[in-house]
């Protein structure tokens, strides 16, 4: 099996990485930034977003379909307020990081 390679910031290499069912939703919000970028006449949301895609093609490239159950654990945790299994509260994750200072 062939290991995943970082598609960098590159839409069209993000784009390439993702199922078309994850492209819909990747060139809807693409669309999005980009008309911001436009009215704006600033890059930030557009270098975010590009980052953002960025894992998230990597992830599914390594793992297709975690896009989708992301959205469902997150929904799920915003739905019943429960963590899922073997998560840490956002606490927990600062005393590890030694940010709990």
């Amino acid at each position: 099996m062939t290991q995943p390679t970082d598609p960098g910031t590159d839409p069209a290499a993000i784009r390439a990485c993702l199922t078309p069912t994850v492209a819909a939703v990747f060139d809807s919000e693409w669309a999005f930034v980009m008309d911001q970028a436009k009215q704006t006449l600033n890059l930030d949301n557009v270098h975010r977003f590009l980052q953002k895609w960025r894992l998230m093609a990597y992830a599914e490239t390594k793992d297709p379909g975690s896009y989708f159950r992301v959205l469902a654990r997150a929904a799920r945790t915003e739905a019943t307020g429960e963590l899922p299994p073997g998560s840490i509260s956002w606490g927990e994750m600062k005393k590890k990081l030694g940010l709990d200072r």
